[in-house]
């Protein structure tokens, strides 16, 4: 007798052929679900539950399907073996035809360093391919095939059809420009008749379409070593320019955030997309397109650790665009994000690496392979912490101190370059005496610089420490003196570290004199604004003899020389360091308050000498400032503090320059010459927040023509004494106001001073190399 089938499991029958083909066809129960039965669902589960074998990929959803509805056509059967051979045959061919057209990389095994994150297609400043670039966690991919819908074609990527219509064969030179100016695209060599050779070219050579093209990124490169003041010396010149002739993937290629941020800090010296904002400041579209680039890879970095020493080196460079753009957030941020990652990395121990040490965890890089890493970790141990101490002169704390310092001084820099790196520099600081003694083996200009910026550093230390510990504000009538530690740093800094400097190293124009070293022009300035920095606090004019009133006039009449000793040459200023703004500024405090103490004893003629000086230095500031907006800043920064001094001077004009040249060594004013009815009036603000109006009439203080800067040539306090007799003024030249002369003049000869004896003509560059540079900023490559 059968069983009776129970009502509630039973399911309904099925029609003929209403069971999915698959179930059908392995006789398995079907339930006939839409769009897959869950018979189809749970065999698919259970094979993606598993990880595919290599080369196969499991099907996204499963294999169920069912007889086609009346009226719809049936898909036709198709043979995916047949299918795959192909699609082979297809890429065979494709493979052919670029090896006929001359290209090496086959497409299956192309592969190109892309940058780290999205590009926008509405980003204006993409570099020519830049729409190609994938998004990837990695730094390289293989360049995916868009589409294999057909089987006779492959879609490749292509660029915009505005930039494939302008592309111009047969001028390969040719260069393509935003709206702003930007270096855009640059064509490479064609090896074709076609535009679609080109542009093949372009994607498959391994190149990031991020960078420049090869030849004009190897032209901002040399641009870069040659004119960079700051930090082109922590790479190896001469392995650099090598590995650049090595293929994009190579392993030492250049890491692609090093060559962005080159792009970045070499651009402000040939880039032509320059705008000027209303403030005066200057914004470069391709510059700030690369130093955004870069922070891509930094960002990166942070997140995964990947080619951390090489995208540091690269925080390295962008710091210092950021400082020569004045922009002070990300110059104090960048500052202490490159010391907190040089930390772990033992860059601070000797010989940057160290396995023992109880309560600290092991070093993230490996130790040095050769010499010449070693010697590059340290000098970029070094610039790190020369950007800390030059960022932190505002009175700022410092990320490490320097009883955390183990590193050994770098060596010099020809022995670097020239791979003489058989032994290390013996000093450190640690060592006794080290910043009066200088051993001629270890010694050049930026060895100089790095102990002159440390001493600045240990001045800084000495206020924010002082500040820190004591109730009460520094008093003019406090001996500073009596303070502990005060005298010894006082000797060191005034007087010590320039008496102790080497027979060679006491010209900054060279031995010839024709070149300038940028570094050593440093170093003779930076310890007279550290005298300033040390010494302000307890600046008192009232009272003559005070030896505080008389470091802080003699340091800003040194750097008021050095300035006059460099414009009395045809050199392009914008070239210095950009620290050297700061030093300016420095000085011009100085003289500020000396100004407002003429102005209380009505010393009139004195005042007008003062207000040369001050527009000597506004003029340096805002000079540096057409290339570097740092200069621009600093000077609209001294603006605010001579706001008192301009509400109570008698001078009419006092802020007006008188010879601001429209060309180099031009004697034709920015505001004509002679006759003072053409000069616009100038507003500035008094000490209150109302506008000052100064009416047109007779010039104000004088300021010396670019032209007439000779020995002698600038007007100086000699003597806080002076009883302010009316200073005689020599004869204008072209009807504008001449250098004044005047008695006891601390510069009238300048062969006296600490620069040497500076010649009048043409002279060249020298970034701490002893080597003549570029003459003049209208040289070729610029």
């Amino acid at each position: 007798m059968p069983k009776a089938s129970a009502s509630g499991s039973s399911r309904p029958a099925l029609r003929r052929n209403q069971a999915c083909l698959q179930c059908r066809r392995r006789k398995l129960k079907c339930d006939a679900a839409r769009p897959h039965c869950g018979t189809c669902f749970k065999a698919w589960q259970a094979i993606i539950s598993v990880p595919p074998p290599q080369g196969y990929v499991h099907p996204t959803e499963p294999r169920c399907q069912y007889d086609p509805v009346d009226g719809l056509q049936l898909a036709p059967e198709v043979d995916t073996a047949e299918r795959i051979k192909e699609l082979e045959g297809t890429i065979a061919k494709l493979k052919r035809q670029l090896s006929e057209s001359g290209l090496q990389e086959p497409l299956d095994y192309v592969s190109r360093s892309i940058s780290p994150s999205h590009s926008s297609p509405r980003n204006p400043h993409l570099r020519p391919g830049s729409a190609l670039s994938q998004p990837s966690t990695s730094g390289r991919i293989t360049p995916d095939i868009r589409s294999l819908a057909s089987s006779s074609s492959i879609t490749l990527p292509h660029l915009p059809s505005n930039i494939v219509s302008s592309l111009s064969i047969g001028s390969p030179e040719t260069s393509f420009r935003s709206d702003s100016g930007s270096p855009e695209l640059r064509t490479m060599r064609s090896r074709g008749n076609s535009a679609a050779s080109t542009l093949t070219e372009l994607i498959y050579s391994g190149w990031n379409p991020d960078l420049p093209e090869p030849h004009l990124l190897n032209h901002y490169i040399d641009l870069f070593f040659k004119c960079d003041p700051c930090c082109s010396r922590i790479l190896h010149r001469p392995s650099f320019l090598a590995s650049m002739h090595l293929h994009p993937r190579d392993p030492d290629f250049p890491h692609s955030s090093v060559l962005h941020a080159i792009c970045a800090s070499a651009s402000r010296w040939s880039s032509q997309g320059v705008k000027l904002l209303p403030d005066g400041t200057r914004r470069d579209t391709f510059a700030e397109y690369h130093a955004g680039k870069t922070r891509q890879y930094i960002d990166r970095t942070m997140a995964t650790g990947q080619d951390i020493f090489a995208v540091m080196q690269a925080c390295q460079l962008l710091s210092w665009y950021f400082y020569q753009e004045g922009r002070w957030v990300e110059v104090w941020i960048f500052a202490g994000f490159q010391m907190r990652v040089a930390i772990p990395l033992k860059l601070n121990h000797p010989g940057t690496y160290s396995q023992h040490g109880n309560s600290s965890p092991g070093a993230y890089l490996a130790p040095p392979k050769d010499r010449r890493d070693l010697e590059s970790r340290r000098r970029t141990w070094w610039l790190t912490i020369l950007f800390d101490r030059v960022a932190s002169v505002g009175g700022w704390v410092h990320a490490v101190d320097e009883q955390d310092i183990g590193t050994e001084f770098p060596l010099r820099r020809a022995d670097f370059e020239s791979d003489h790196l058989e032994q290390d520099n013996p000093q450190s600081l640690i060592t006794k005496d080290v910043y009066i003694t200088h051993p001629s083996q270890f010694t050049d200009s930026f060895l100089l610089l790095l102990k002159a910026i440390m001493l600045f550093g240990r001045v800084t230390d000495y206020n924010v420490r002082g500040n820190l510990r004591s109730p009460y504000p520094p008093s003019k009538t406090q001996d500073p003196f009596q303070l502990k530690g005060f005298k010894e740093l006082d000797s060191l800094v005034c007087v010590d570290f320039l008496n102790s400097l080497p027979h060679n190293y006491r010209n900054v124009f060279g031995a010839e004199g024709n070149t300038v070293d940028t570094d050593l022009y440093m170093v003779h300035i930076i310890p007279h604004a550290a005298a300033i920095t040390l010494h302000n606090p307890y600046l008192d004019f009232a009272n003559e003899n005070w030896i505080s009133t008389r470091r802080c006039t003699h340091a800003a009449q040194q750097i008021l020389r050095s300035y006059c000793d460099l414009s009395s040459t045809s050199m392009d200023r914008t070239r210095l360091h950009p620290f050297a703004t700061i030093c300016w500024y420095l000085a011009a405090v100085v003289q500020i308050q000396l100004c407002k103490h003429y102005i209380e004893l009505g010393k009139t003629a004195a005042e007008e000498i003062v207000w040369g000086e001050i527009n000597l230095l506004r003029y340096a500031m805002l000079e540096y400032g057409q290339r570097s907006p740092i200069g621009t800043r600093q000077e609209r920064l001294l603006q605010g503090l001579m706001s008192e001094i301009v509400r109570l001077t008698t001078q009419q004009r006092p802020l007006e320059v008188p010879h601001v040249p429209l060309y180099p060594f031009s004697r034709e004013g920015l505001w004509g010459t002679g006759d003072s009815s053409s000069a616009p009036s100038v507003s500035g603000s008094g000490s209150e927040g109302e506008e000052v109006e100064y009416a047109e009439g007779r010039l104000g203080a004088p300021l010396p023509p670019n032209v007439a800067f000779r020995r002698g040539g600038v007007g100086a306090l000699s003597d806080i004494q002076s009883d302010g007799a009316a200073m005689g003024s020599s004869p204008s030249l072209g009807g504008l106001p001449n250098a004044i002369d005047f008695r006891s003049s601390i510069l009238n000869d300048r062969s006296q001073g600490p620069l040497g004896n500076g010649p009048e003509h043409r002279m060249a560059w020298s970034n701490g190399e002893g080597i003549p540079r570029i003459s003049s900023r209208n040289a070729a490559f610029l």
